[in-house]
């Protein structure tokens, strides 16, 4: 049993790699963005170093830390388990950091002082002097948020006809058959559309049936991709004939370092 975990998890690494090698690192910006500040030890002043007041994001690795708002651990302070947090606002402490130190493995920490549970992180750092090796990349998908749907307004010029207006009741059709999917979903999804569709469809005759004006307001819809910075990127690797995946917070190069088990290291 014991031999097949061990494979188990040789064939397959699933870990968010951060690109740390310290036991701290500081974010200028939320998400892990913009200029970073890395620490193993205790720092008393942040102003020393030139990051009093710039932290908007952390990633800790091994021991708890505490960390407060004004120099000298005075002012509000949290005690933040191992883990990646994207956003120290929900702590009170955006762009308020002044001071972080170690929180000893026997050291006592009440609940209330402990910020809200983090993100997973994978403690990618070398161990006792591993051999390391470099591992060929095979694949790379950097992964996005869901599409967005982008709306807008246009002018259409209006025909004066004595019947419905064909033309405003095709556009409106088209509307209402892209927002039916956009609600739909499994089985229920033709009924959506249809539904959808039809509703559009009578909202655009109407417009121009009544509107008696040269020209009508019409909304126009379109999907496109996502453009935020990726989430993280899936990264598949070979080593030693063995295929692996990670996650990785930023994309990497055309080789993973990776001790004798194939584990990725910093």
């Amino acid at each position: 049993m014991h031999a097949l975990l061990k494979t188990a998890l040789a064939v397959t690494t699933m870990a968010i790699a951060a690109q740390v090698a310290a036991q701290v690192t500081f974010y200028e910006r939320e998400g892990f963005e913009g200029r970073s500040f890395s620490s193993e030890r205790q720092i008393d002043n942040f102003d020393r170093y030139g990051f009093n007041d710039r932290a908007s994001s952390v990633v800790v690795l091994g021991d708890r830390r505490e960390v407060c708002e004004d120099a000298n651990f005075q002012g509000h302070c949290v005690v933040l388990r191992p883990g990646r947090y994207p956003s120290l606002a929900a702590m009170g402490l955006n762009d308020r950091v002044s001071s972080v130190r170690i929180v000893g493995n026997n050291s006592r920490v009440d609940d209330n002082r402990y910020a809200p549970p983090p993100e997973p992180v994978y403690d990618n750092r070398r161990r006792n002097n591993e051999r390391l090796y470099e591992a060929n990349v095979t694949s790379v998908r950097a992964v996005v948020g869901p599409p967005q749907q982008r709306c807008w307004m246009e002018k259409e010029q209006v025909q004066e006809r004595s019947g419905p207006n064909v033309g405003g009741a095709v556009v409106g059709a088209l509307l209402g058959g892209i927002l039916g999917h956009q609600v739909g979903g499994g089985r229920g999804q033709d009924i959506a559309t249809a539904g959808g569709a039809v509703a559009g469809a009578a909202v655009g005759s109407n417009v121009g049936r009544n509107g008696g004006q040269p020209a009508q307001n019409v909304q126009r819809c379109a999907t496109e991709p996502s453009a935020s910075r990726p989430e993280y990127w899936d990264v598949t690797y070979n080593f030693r004939g063995q295929e692996h995946r990670i996650q990785m917070t930023t994309p990497p190069g055309q080789t993973i370092v990776v001790n004798r088990q194939g584990e990725p290291r910093a």
